[in-house]
């Protein structure tokens, strides 16, 4: 058994699992739910959110627009009689998706057989989402103009 764990905090699992197709997280979910009892504790659910956002001139709450909300609350009986609880919330249409990324939630939280797999597919996740930083900073870099040149003119010295 590996000894070496994840050091993501819990609250990174779901933004790095939903890095990842779709497919992948719902191959590996239906795994658990073979060999598991998954039971709902809130039904899935998709909608719309508001998304609440804070002035910073005037520190007023202001709403920005919706944005599509999936969640997803389950409870995971393993095989060997342990419990454990894990929970989905994405920026995503697709209930089905928060409710494979919550029995992934508890399969790992919970440390049940198997659980390795899905440590696996987060560090695969996190791979993803630094290479996204990377790619975001490479075209910021591409795009930096540097504005201290326009103010000089060829054989100008700077006196006045």
């Amino acid at each position: 058994m590996n000894k070496v764990q994840c050091q993501l905090p819990r609250a990174a699992w779901q933004r790095m699992l939903s890095a990842l197709p779709a497919q992948e997280i719902r191959q590996l979910a239906k795994t658990f739910e073979d060999a598991c009892k998954v039971e709902d504790l809130s039904l899935p659910q998709s909608g719309l959110a508001l998304l609440k956002l804070r002035d910073t001139a005037l520190n007023e709450t202001f709403y920005l627009g919706e944005i599509p909300l999936a969640k997803a609350h389950v409870s995971v009986r393993a095989a060997d009689g342990r419990i454990a609880e894990g929970g989905g919330q994405i920026l995503d249409d697709r209930a089905s998706m928060a409710r494979d990324i919550a029995i992934l939630d508890a399969v790992l939280s919970g440390k049940l057989i198997g659980w390795e797999n899905v440590e696996a597919l987060l560090l695969r996740g996190a791979a993803v989402r630094q290479e996204e930083v990377m790619e975001r900073k490479r075209l910021l870099d591409a795009t930096r103009v540097d504005f201290s040149l326009l103010g000089k003119v060829e054989g100008e010295e700077g006196n006045d």
